[in-house]
């Protein structure tokens, strides 16, 4: 018997995606200021081996080999990031106009290789010199981003129509304000945490003020999140109505904030002294509508009914799979439930996952080709879920692959590798792997296969 055919609505967005600081390389080329990764980098075992971003993939002078090998393999959207300490050195004051020439060279070859950008603002390469001054504890970041965002928009409103406005609060806020893990590797008080996530939403805010004032006709506008995801234990009503309570408190001082227009009543409650200070008018920045909701997704928590009626959240067992990465539990099924959870709590009129993926070490070339078949299998089930949520009626609009290619995987430095095209990291050769061709297909039926 034929099994029935899993396509994608017909003008569905297909892409990949990286980040400037981690295949860029040139990190102190043509001006670019020294970013917090820098100097995270450089602090023994703060990273793998060592790793620092000073050449990762050389994109900064291989950029034209790496769109021809997109055009080949059929990638038509490609979301990328901005180096923030590229166009301003020290995060605010004098413009790098060097910077700014880069990426309109970048964007003119993007376009010669019919290539539409998807760009982020912002991807955790804080201007050192800002950090210096207080960094996401201060509202100086505040007013040096909301000047970065103008800028930017201004520059390349001709050539970019899809904004994002940052990537993952979480991450280069309670990741590295909080638990220290992440650049610049601080531990502050819950106090100062909850204002970093403040910040970090009315830079949110600035961005889309930004595109909206600037970004011209057709111009598009979204957050990046990744939202922390749950799924129920099974489909039941209770196991549903658990999963939807636990992720609307995981979430509400981030994207309950922004589409709830202000922190609730059980946030504030919750943080006691250690509520975040609110200036008149943060709101009317960070709720401004936007166009778009980018998620992260990649794993989650299983979640079932507990017997007080509350939220239950169930350990996994020491031999539930996972990838290489030790915080990446296997399980497709956040496609389904990210998506959905978003769109019943915030409304979220469109929805795109802008990152995907996996991450392995040992991903060798062998006669040519490199035979990831755990990436393959891992994309191929996720995306079951993800055409799923859109058949029950979930608006979920594109579909972006991270990585495009091997990179600096941040404090696991090159062993980690999130590509679907391997990087020899001694010599810049780009082999496609396995997962390379058969996303290639997906792309061009528009289909799973």
């Amino acid at each position: 018997m034929q099994s029935p055919v899993s396509s994608f609505p017909a003008d569905f967005t297909w892409g990949v995606a990286t980040a400037a600081p981690q295949i860029e390389g040139a990190a102190f080329a043509d001006g670019k200021g020294e970013s917090i990764w820098d100097r995270f980098a450089r602090i023994p075992g703060k990273v793998h081996g060592g790793d620092t971003l000073d050449v990762a993939c050389e994109h900064y002078t291989r950029f034209r080999e790496d769109f021809a090998l997109m055009r080949e393999l059929g990638i038509k959207n490609y979301r990328l990031s901005l180096a923030w300490p590229r166009i301003f050195p020290n995060g605010d004051g004098a413009l790098n106009q060097a910077g700014l020439d880069f990426y309109h060279r970048l964007f003119d070859a993007m376009a010669e290789n019919g290539i539409t950008p998807w760009v982020t603002m912002f991807h955790w390469d804080l201007p050192q010199s800002l950090e210096d001054r207080g960094g996401w504890a201060s509202r100086v970041t505040v007013d040096a981003f909301a000047t970065y965002a103008d800028t930017i928009v201004k520059a390349f409103a001709g050539k970019v129509k899809h904004w994002i406005t940052l990537n993952e609060i979480r991450c280069f806020t309670l990741l590295a304000y909080g638990f220290g893990g992440k650049a610049p590797g601080r531990k502050l008080s819950a106090a100062e945490l909850n204002q970093t996530y403040h910040h970090a939403l009315l830079c949110h805010g600035h961005g889309v003020r930004a595109v909206r004032q600037f970004g011209g006709a057709g111009a598009q506008v979204g957050l990046t999140d990744n939202s922390d995801i749950c799924f129920p234990v099974s489909e039941t009503e209770a196991d549903i109505a658990a999963a939807k309570a636990w992720y609307a408190q995981r979430n509400e001082h981030l994207l309950g904030a922004i589409y709830g227009g202000g922190y609730s009543d059980a946030y504030l409650k919750r943080c006691g002294a250690d509520a975040p200070k609110v200036q008149a008018g943060d709101f009317d920045l960070i709720s401004a509508p936007t166009d778009f909701l980018g998620l992260n997704l990649y794993t989650g928590t299983f979640v079932r009914a507990g017997a007080n009626g509350q939220p239950e959240e169930l350990t996994l067992p020491p031999a539930y799979p996972k990838a290489d990465s030790p915080w990446l539990h296997l399980a497709p099924q956040v496609m389904y439930w990210g998506t959905r959870l978003a769109q019943e709590t915030y409304g979220v009129k469109a929805i795109y996952i802008t990152e995907n993926g996996c991450g392995y070490n040992d991903e060798p070339v062998v006669n040519g080709e490199v035979l990831d078949l755990h990436r393959r299998e891992y994309l191929r089930n996720h995306l079951r879920e993800l055409e799923r949520a859109i058949r029950d009626g979930v608006r979920v609009r594109g579909y972006f692959v991270w990585s495009f290619m091997d990179n600096y995987e941040w404090e696991d430095g090159y062993e980690r590798r999130f590509g679907i095209v391997h990087v020899d990291f001694t010599t810049q050769k780009r082999t496609p792997k396995l997962s390379a061709r058969y996303y290639s297909q997906v792309i061009r039926e528009n289909r799973i296969v």
